[in-house]
């Protein structure tokens, strides 16, 4: 196959035939799921024990802007309750699902499997681990100890399943795949007899792997902001560049991309993302595949849209799952990871049904 055949190829995944014609202005969509998710935020914010109304927390925030005065006419404690409680929690959940969702979407194009998710090489076994080393510590200490562990052990993990998996330059795919899974259940193993002998901490330690946004305060979000931020952006600006790998390597490889570099590139950005998520909220499954399979099915595999697309409806997606799982037994608080698998494979499902004749 000559170069000039596989470029005709490569530019033949981003032609407007390939998709539904409906679907063909996907910057509308983009802006579309943008305000979705600014609506999101505002009516997720007022929802709680304390009613608030939309209109008053629209008021609020638009008041924290510079160069707009607004005379409240709420009481300090709502703003208390909004800025101090719901919105850090509904931030993180926003910030932790476009993570998700992101990753996600990048393991399927990098492994070309729609069924690889941001916890595929070892991310969730190695935060497992180091978040319930954290629960050792003295209660004083975990608050601190738990994240930064749990972060640690994420990216521990991956670059041992790294170093394992590379030979020479070459970083075969399958190679890492199952490099991760053993790691992974060596990993799990020794999680599981921590689990066992952890006495009266076994109840937090379950809550914390099921996910859980109960504890979320600012300084969280401002920690967690600029891995995720940074990671998604390097992912973005590789969009194009993973379109053509879908090709295959050695395809992408004669079209001039230095195809072991992007891999790391990829790989590096999608772990550090995912750590950053899973540190302070714990495992949850399920928002990094079904996410980006529903906007894949929707809106077509042109990563170029596809990523921002994820990003957004990732971010939607955890934010009303958490709020759910807030309120719908409050004050009792289900784990969002049971949630998101609760309403995610269900919507799934009934997308998959309609859209069965899609390619990905």
């Amino acid at each position: 196959m000559t170069v000039e055949l596989l470029k005709e190829k490569a530019g033949s995944l981003n032609a407007d035939t390939v998709y539904p014609r409906r679907w063909r202005s996907r910057w509308y969509a983009i802006i579309g799921l943008a305000l979705l998710l600014v609506a999101v935020i505002a009516v997720t914010s007022a929802i709680g024990s304390t009613h608030i109304a939309v209109s008053t927390i629209f008021q609020m925030l638009i008041g924290k802007l510079p160069f707009f005065a607004i005379t409240p006419d709420w009481s300090s404690t709502l703003e208390t309750i909004v800025f101090q409680i719901r919105l850090p929690r509904v931030l993180l959940a926003g910030l932790v699902g476009a993570a998700l969702a992101v990753a996600g979407t990048t393991y399927q194009g990098l492994f070309r499997n729609p069924l690889a998710d941001p916890y595929l090489i070892g991310v969730a076994q190695g935060a497992a681990l180091g978040a319930v080393i954290g629960f050792q510590f003295p209660a004083s200490s975990q608050v601190a100890a738990i994240p930064l562990l749990a972060f640690t052990g994420a990216l521990l993990a991956v670059a041992i399943v790294y170093a394992i998996a590379r030979v020479g330059k070459i970083l075969p795919m399958t190679t890492l795949i199952l490099a991760g899974i053993a790691l992974g259940a060596f990993l799990a193993s020794i999680t599981s007899y921590l689990l066992i002998s952890a006495g009266d901490k076994l109840h937090g330690i379950i809550a914390w792997l099921l996910g859980t946004f109960s504890l979320t305060s600012w300084s969280q979000v401002i920690t967690v902001l600029p891995y995720i931020t940074v990671g998604t952006v390097v992912i973005w600006l590789y969009a194009r560049t993973l379109n053509v790998m879908q090709l295959g390597e050695e395809q992408a490889q004669q079209l001039g991309i230095n195809v072991e570099r992007v891999k790391l590139i990829l790989l590096g950005a999608a772990t550090l993302i995912t750590a950053a998520a899973v540190s302070f909220c714990g495992i949850i499954g399920f928002v990094g595949i079904i996410v980006p399979h529903a906007m894949r099915l929707i809106w077509g595999p042109d990563h170029r849209f596809l990523l921002p697309l994820a990003t957004f409806a990732g971010a939607s997606f955890l934010i009303l799952a958490d709020t759910v799982a807030r309120t719908v037994l409050a004050p009792t608080e289900i784990p969002v990871g049971v949630i998101t698998a609760f309403l995610g494979a269900p919507f799934f499902l009934y997308l998959l049904r309609q859209k069965k004749r899609a390619i990905f």
